[in-house]
């Protein structure tokens, strides 16, 4: 198992970008969370497979239909903590 940390730049906040990152992750039954930042960009950590992982990224640069996501930053690690679900913090 393999997880990524990730930092969503652009137009993400306030157009039901992380419920679509939830969505996404549940259908790839992907476990972690996001959730906003004050500089406006939205934070994202997903842990699954490898090739699931490579997967959701390409949700990642999609967004949702309101949203315009301008760059994604990833950091690919080994797992440090396992998550059961995918949430959205708060």
């Amino acid at each position: 198992m393999m997880e990524i940390h990730c930092i969503v730049s652009g137009k993400v906040q306030k157009v039901a970008y992380r419920y679509y990152m939830q969505d996404a992750a549940g259908e790839l039954k992907l476990t972690g969370w996001t959730r906003n930042l004050t500089d406006g960009t939205v934070e994202v950590l997903a842990q699954g497979e490898l090739d699931i992982l490579k997967e959701f990224v390409e949700y990642l640069y999609e967004g949702s239909l309101l949203s315009k996501v301008e760059g994604v930053d990833i950091v690919w690690r080994e797992t440090k903590e396992v998550y059961e679900d995918f949430s959205i913090l708060h």
